[in-house]
């Protein structure tokens, strides 16, 4: 999940490769992507997943969400990840 103080918007992404994604943003790679906004993007919370298709989960249960409020306590406490994800197991 990255943060923007200018535009106060979250994004938030999945990826195999941080540090390239994040490059890739701050440079404006994506010509169409919602990052494009800002240029001050910073990293906020990183949670590793088992596979892609966990991370592709976890991406979408938080868009779904549409609320900074939930944002800023997943970044508080990531284990609520944990949890939501073994509420989907169960």
């Amino acid at each position: 999940m990255l943060y923007s103080d200018s535009s106060q918007k979250f994004y938030i992404g999945e990826t195999n490769n941080l540090e390239s994604r994040i490059s890739k943003h701050q440079n404006h790679f994506y010509s169409n992507s919602f990052t494009k906004i800002a240029e001050d993007w910073k990293i906020v919370l990183t949670f590793d997943c088992i596979d892609r298709e966990e991370a592709i989960y976890l991406e979408n249960f938080i868009k779904r969400m549409k609320s900074k409020t939930f944002n800023n306590k997943i970044i508080a406490d990531p284990s609520i990840l944990k949890d939501i994800l073994f509420k989907r197991k169960s």
